[in-house]
């Protein structure tokens, strides 16, 4: 399950990213877009890093790789939640990359992906 989930979520970071850049993809008021650059080059880079687990890590690598991503992004996500301001919960991530409600809930939800792919995925062929 973890190569999976990689493999999906890889590819749907991918696409956000790159289309991030020439598209206003702002439909569900998500932070990405060409004034979002910075935003939408972590997108490319975590695709990059999963698709790579996927094709060309180990299961355990994989599995490693969605336990980590996952952490990451579901403290990314709450913290963003609890320690944003404003009624859309805006969170500053250094001085490039400022995150709202849309965000975190979908960092969220990344996050928990990522670890049940990984807690929660038998070996793969």
């Amino acid at each position: 399950m973890a190569k999976t989930v990689c493999k999906i979520l890889g590819v749907v970071l991918l696409l956000v990213g790159v289309l991030g850049f020439p598209v206003l993809l702002d439909a569900l008021a998500a932070h990405v877009g060409p004034s979002y650059a910075v935003h939408n080059l972590v997108h490319i880079v975590s695709a990059a890093i999963a698709l790579y687990f996927r094709f060309a890590g180990s299961f355990g690598a994989a599995r490693g790789f969605c336990i980590i991503f996952g952490l990451v992004y579901l403290l990314l996500g709450v913290c963003g939640w609890f320690l944003g301001t404003g009624p859309e919960h805006m969170f500053p991530v250094g001085s490039l990359l400022m995150l709202g409600k849309m965000d975190h809930i979908i960092h969220i939800l990344l996050g928990v992906i990522f670890l049940a792919g990984g807690v929660l995925g038998k070996s793969e062929s």
